[in-house]
């Protein structure tokens, strides 16, 4: 036997045992620090648990908006899924009773305030999907973590993030502290169905 002797059955703590010879306490299982989290005021809506759902849509309406119905997926996906205590929101088009109501190329005949109105369209529609994923209880969203926002664009045109701002400026206006996130904003050749605009979005749960 050496100078210490091997520990038998150690528990799995992380951290080593104090000098008191008091074990330290076990991690919290991922679920409850994410509960934890969704519930402490600096990353939580400042209306409360039970008025998020309510918040964002009388904002919305106040603004003369209203979330349409969730539309259907274009090919083989699921619109949004929950897993891990997120909500991942595929990508939504700027979808307008039923057709894409923005379409073209910025630089090419879209104007910088017809992709900003593409992408307010999109994040309806990503709220719409959110709504519906979750049994049309916008309550269980904690907060926004990100969006991703493709623009379809010329090699010129470079106002990509401004473009985007029109779906992070109304998520901000509906949901407050907790709508800011996390971005990216990306130019491509050409989108599904020929829109102007596509966001996704990832949501963290209570």
């Amino acid at each position: 036997m050496g100078r210490f002797p091997r520990l038998r059955n150690r528990p799995p703590y992380l951290g080593a045992i104090g000098a008191s010879g008091n074990a330290p306490k076990p991690a919290l299982p991922l679920a409850t620090r994410r509960a934890r989290l969704a519930r402490d005021p600096r990353f939580c809506h400042d209306l409360g648990r039970g008025t998020l759902s309510e918040s964002i849509e009388s904002r919305l309406q106040a603004l003369g908006l209203d979330l349409p119905n969730a539309p259907a997926p274009a090919a083989n996906y699921v619109p949004a899924l929950v897993a891990g205590g997120f909500l991942f929101v595929s990508g939504q088009l700027p979808m307008e009773n039923g057709a894409v109501a923005v379409k073209g190329t910025l630089g090419d005949g879209v104007d910088l305030a017809d992709g900003v109105r593409a992408a307010r369209l999109c994040l309806l529609n990503v709220l719409a999907q959110a709504k519906a994923a979750l049994g049309g209880d916008l309550v269980k969203v904690a907060r926004c973590v990100k969006l991703g926002g493709f623009v379809a664009s010329t090699p010129a045109f470079t106002d990509h993030p401004k473009v985007v701002n029109g779906a992070s400026d109304l998520l901000v206006e509906v949901m407050g502290e907790t709508g800011r996130h996390t971005r990216f904003a990306v130019g491509v050749a050409a989108l599904p169905l020929g829109a102007a605009v596509e966001v996704e979005a990832m949501f963290l749960l209570r």
